[in-house]
């Protein structure tokens, strides 16, 4: 199986985890936080709602600054509901589907960098940064799936049956 086939399905089967998550999303919870340490409900929300546009990032740009001088480039927005969050999934999930259709095997095993204030902090093949940001994916979704919990909102199943949802 092709990388690019390969990536495609995993990304439809992580897409419809994200879904079932970002459904449970209670409205207006966005600065909330479990901890003083923690990161916000919303920017963790909003992680999980468009990490998908990593892998278009990946395969469009040969590097990313995750931390420029000046500040960041373009701040996340800020989204409160369920349905906002599901339209960026959505957009997301798109763009991320037209970058994968539109590459090849062997784009994909060309260099890609991660940059922290113009340093490089990470060169690697973009296969495997894109195998990365799924599995960067999945430890949010996670994650956020404990910041549902604690808000007294529904755990959806995404592996197998949680104590709310028994569906495989």
């Amino acid at each position: 199986m092709e990388l690019t086939a390969l990536f495609l399905e995993e990304l439809d089967r992580e897409v419809g985890r994200s879904r079932r998550a970002l459904e449970q999303v209670p409205p207006g919870k966005h600065d909330w936080k479990p901890h003083e340490k923690s990161m916000g409900f919303g920017y963790l929300t909003n992680m999980v709602a468009t990490i998908p546009t990593w892998i278009t990032m990946i395969i469009k740009q040969d590097e990313l600054d995750i931390a420029p001088k000046g500040g960041p480039q373009h701040p996340p927005q800020v989204m409160n509901t369920s349905e906002e969050y599901l339209q960026a999934l959505e957009k997301s999930t798109a763009d991320a589907r037209a970058a994968l259709k539109g590459t090849n095997e062997e784009f994909l095993k060309t260099k890609w960098r991660l940059l922290a204030a113009g340093q490089v902090v990470l060169e690697t093949p973009r296969y495997e940064m894109i195998r990365d940001t799924i599995n960067h994916w999945a430890h949010h979704r996670g994650q956020m799936t404990v910041y549902l919990r604690l808000l007294g909102s529904k755990v959806p199943a995404l592996y197998g049956p949680s104590a709310d949802d028994k569906r495989f």
